[in-house]
Parts: structure tokens; sequence; C-alpha cells
């Protein structure tokens, strides 16, 4: 297992900075972000793919400071009912498809997508509560008519381009636990996995260690975003876990993004790497920086080191009995 991170969190910086910040840190791979709200700060497709001299500067940054591309990512809505960004999502997810067999690389991340209430729809509708029967047929309905259709095809395309899909489990769409990323993931094929990011777990209440079992049980790991979440015992004592308030309004909220360490202690991220190993996940652990409380390099300083103390380096003992 070995540590990387993903780009947005350095996305002020150019890409040969940002590479000399992370060799600096001990860090040599990273989850590049190709579209969607990562953005394309450091890779654009639509550049990439259509230049091969600036294709050949991008990669020979990378080679200078012995960089790893582990993903790419494009995190957006492919079936959003809003037509034309439903296209756009959809253009970009096959971008970072091509520039992932480009490069020789194996994982996209991306989001399920979230659709909305039906054929008229206007804006995607996430569904948290199955009465009225109301939201019963309005999941139904997204299920049948629109997330399994479009991700059948899209895993099609996927495989012929040698790529994976993993899908962050993120509330607001229709993949946000285990349940939902087995479920879709068994009606599209072993194509799709997950992207396990334990933050977008933490706050409802999943137990990241029990998730990460049960996926294990399925070989559905593809991916980790290491992320901390931090609860506010007394805002959750009076309003619960699903907080519409504003990320900036931290002081009401029931949960804030932290860095890796400030949520939970090592402890908590030694039991989380173990888990992995036992589950066979031998890959990444991309750092994703979305702490308001610290800065840019405290954040990355913190999760680097408090991963470096989880993951274990010397050779594993191995024990054998008669």
């Amino acid at each position: 297992m070995y540590i990387g991170i993903f780009n947005p969190v350095l996305q002020n910086k150019t890409l040969e900075e940002m590479c000399q910040i992370m060799s600096e840190k001990g860090v040599y791979s990273i989850e590049m972000g190709c579209g969607g709200s990562p953005g394309k700060a450091h890779c654009d497709p639509d550049v990439l793919l259509n230049d091969e001299a600036k294709f050949n500067e991008f990669k020979a940054t990378l080679d200078k400071y012995n960089m790893n591309i582990c993903a790419f990512s494009t995190h957006n809505n492919p079936v959003h009912p809003n037509k034309k960004i439903a296209e756009e999502s959809d253009r970009e997810l096959t971008n970072a498809f091509k520039m992932a067999q480009k490069m020789g690389v194996k994982t996209v991340v991306t989001f399920s997508g979230c659709p909305g209430d039906g054929p008229n729809g206007e804006k995607p509708n996430w569904v948290t509560c199955s009465w009225p029967e109301d939201f019963s047929e309005i999941l139904e309905w997204q299920w049948k008519e629109s997330l399994i259709p479009y991700w059948k095809e899209k895993a099609k395309e996927a495989e012929s381009y040698g790529v994976r899909i993993a899908f962050e489990m993120h509330p607001g769409f229709c993949v946000y636990n285990v349940y939902t990323l087995l479920k879709l993931r068994e009606a599209v094929g072993p194509v799709v996995g997950a992207n396990f990011d334990p933050s977008h777990l933490i706050w409802q209440g999943c137990d990241p260690v029990a998730s990460i079992r049960e996926l294990g049980k399925h070989d559905a790991i593809f991916h980790f975003h290491a992320k901390d979440t931090k609860m506010d015992i007394y805002n959750t004592a009076i309003n619960g876990v699903l907080d519409t308030r504003h990320y900036s309004d931290e002081i009401n909220r029931s949960w804030k993004f932290r860095s890796v360490g400030c949520g939970h202690d090592v402890l908590f991220w030694k039991d989380i790497v173990a888990e992995l190993r036992l589950a066979g996940y031998d890959g990444v652990l991309s750092i994703e920086h979305e702490d308001s409380l610290m800065s840019t390099m405290e954040g990355l300083d913190q999760a680097i080191s408090t991963l470096k103390a989880s993951v274990m380096t010397e050779p594993r003992l191995k024990m054998f009995w008669a």
C-alpha cells in the first residue's frame, strides 16, 4: 500500500510545482482530476488527447519527478435530468477512459450520478426515505429506467478501453453506501467497484472497517480516498446527521471534513489499513484535502504523517504452523 495525493488540493500550482512539492514530501503518486468537480488544472484531456507535443510535455514532467498516476478522476453527473449537463458529463467520462488507456492507468474514479424524479424531472432528486410511496416510486424509476441502463452501456465502453470504474460512495448520488454500490455492481458487472472514501460513510453512521470487510467479500474496492470526518456530538444530538447547512457554517453543522488524523486517531486509521489488507487491497491511499480549518500544507503534512504511521512498510511477518 502506498500514499498518493488527489491533485485538486494543489490546483493553484503548476504541474511541475505540484510534482516538486510532492517529491519533497516523499509522495510519488497522483490521482489526476481531468473533468467535473476536480477540474482540469493539471490535465485537460481536450488538449492532451489532441496535441501529442503537449502530451509528451505532460508525461515528461511526471517522469522528471518519478511520479505515477494511480487513477484519473472526473466527478460529475452523467444521468443528470438536464441533457446538456448529462452529455457533457458523459463526454468527460469518456475522455477520462481515453486518458487512462493512453497512460496505462486502469482506474477511473467518478460518481454514479443521480437522475430526476422521472422522465420530466428538471433537477436531481436524491431519495433518503422509502415512505410516502412517492419516494419508492422515484427510486424504482431512477434505477430501472436511468441508472442501470446508462451504466450498463458505459461499463462496456470502459472495458473497451481496458479500464474499470470506481464509484465514490457519496450522498446526493444513487450510490452512497455499500448496499447501493453492490446493487449497481450486481446489475452492471465487476468492471464497476468502489472508490472507498471513509469520510462520506462516517457521517452516515457507517463503520468504515465493517464496510471494507463487506466490500472485500466481493473484491469490489478499486481505489481509496484518504479523508476524515469529525462529528460534532452536540449538534448531532440535536439535529441528527442529515445536515443541509452550508459547509461554511461549521459551528452549527453536525459534522465537518477534516484532514486524516484530525477526525479520528492513528489507531482508527491503522484499523482501516489492516482491514484493507485483509480485503486484498494493496493500492493507493489518495489524500483528499478538504479541511477548511487547516492550510493546504498543514493538511497534507498531517495526512501524510498519519498515513505513514498507519501503513506497514517493512515486510509483514508470516506465521507458519505445523
